[in-house]
């Protein structure tokens, strides 16, 4: 990458995991990379440290009650300083941002991104509910506006990846590899006793709590063959799971060939993050590699749909397309946060989407504002029932 082109980045939800780690990448190459934004939901201290440290233009807090303790913290500093949801989405359109990371946890995620594709901006994709709830949307308007999506999610940077130089031949399957989460080998009648800390306890990957949550019910998946469907036009019928504990293969493509091609490293979440940012260049980077001589064996194995029914839920809204994926994905969040906050059981989460799916209006051909409809109508109904 030339020097003198530095990428201009905007981060949203630069205090989570991604945002994290992305600033991570900034780190290794300052050279390469320049915070123009960074954005928060609740976190002011972490925002402040961060905004301290990469002295970008701009940054936002989602809650406005931090408004006046950010403001003030930065007031030594040349850091335009805003508050509000609305300010998120205002902020992705500035002039000099090339790229706007969508790190932002759930459907919160959706207008910012939106808002970034109508202003021209690349979209670097780590909020995968975006693609779950409007997958039609944001690819017809990526479209339009002729803006390149970059995934993040490691499944869907390994099939970006795998697809390079194929262009024109026909996909059979994409493979997308779950590490089963820390409940792989569970029973059902196990899982009625799941705590929030084992939950937490991804044996692979360090992510933040919701995806962590989603990781062990397998809706994380779910969601990704979702995702997968739209950001490479491959309908659902195509896209197999299959659980590889090691973490080592990140996902495969298979051609009508027969052939397979796979992306593999280590479980590093900044390694898709700087392809994403520096496409198509690869940087070096001192990021742990794979050694193959003390890795031992790589393993595969089906996933159990009947003792985490998240995954077939996924699969079974995108046979029924409409708004069913948004409805899925309202029920979720509510579920999550729920069971985070131990309001209801680690099963319950799956008894409530199935309700929801069954309950919920559901319509075929659903505009922008049918989904926001939609949303706000299923977290009010798993809410009555939690």
């Amino acid at each position: 990458m030339d020097n003198k082109n530095k990428r201009v980045i905007a981060i949203l939800g630069s205090t989570g995991s991604i945002g994290t780690q992305t600033l991570q990448v900034v780190e290794e190459h300052p050279e390469c990379f320049e915070v123009y934004a960074i954005t928060a939901n609740k976190r002011v201290d972490e925002l402040i440290a961060q905004a301290r440290k990469f002295k970008p233009e701009a940054v936002v807090i989602a809650d406005e009650t931090k408004y006046e303790k950010l403001k003030e913290a930065l007031s030594d500093l040349p850091i335009k300083v805003y508050a509000g949801y609305e300010s998120i989405c205002q902020i992705v359109t500035s002039g000099p941002i090339d790229v706007v990371v969508t790190a932002m946890v759930g459907f919160s995620g959706l207008r910012p991104t939106i808002e970034a594709i109508k202003a021209g901006k690349a979209i670097a994709l780590a909020n995968k509910e975006t693609m779950v709830v409007a997958g039609e949307i944001i690819t017809r308007l990526a479209h339009e506006y002729k803006v390149p999506i970059l995934p993040v999610d490691s499944e869907h940077s390994a099939i970006f990846q795998s697809l390079a130089g194929e262009s024109g031949n026909q996909i059979e399957k994409l493979i997308l590899t779950a590490s089963g989460g820390p409940f792989r080998t569970y029973t059902a009648s196990q899982l009625e006793d799941v705590t929030i800390e084992q939950a937490l306890r991804h044996p692979n990957w360090s992510m933040g709590a919701k995806i962590t949550i989603d990781s062990a019910t397998m809706m994380n998946k779910g969601f990704e063959v979702i995702e997968a469907k739209w950001l490479f036009g491959v309908e659902a019928e195509k896209i197999e799971v299959v659980v590889h504990p090691q973490s080592v293969i990140h996902s495969m493509v298979q051609f009508t060939d027969g052939s397979v091609k796979a992306q593999l490293g280590t479980p590093d979440m900044r390694l898709p993050i700087m392809y994403a940012l520096s496409y198509p260049t690869r940087l070096s980077s001192s990021f742990e590699r794979l050694d193959f001589g003390t890795l031992g064996g790589l393993t595969f194995e089906k996933p159990n749909f009947e003792t985490f029914p998240c995954l077939r839920y996924a699969y079974d809204a995108l046979a029924m397309g409409g708004n069913m994926p948004c409805v899925v994905n309202a029920a979720n969040e509510v579920c999550v946060a729920a069971f985070l906050s131990n309001r209801i059981k680690f099963t319950d989460m799956s008894r409530i989407i199935e309700r929801a799916m069954q309950s919920a209006d559901f319509t075929i051909k659903p505009t922008l504002d049918d989904y926001f409809a939609t949303d706000t109508e299923v977290r009010k109904m798993a809410e009555s029932w939690i």
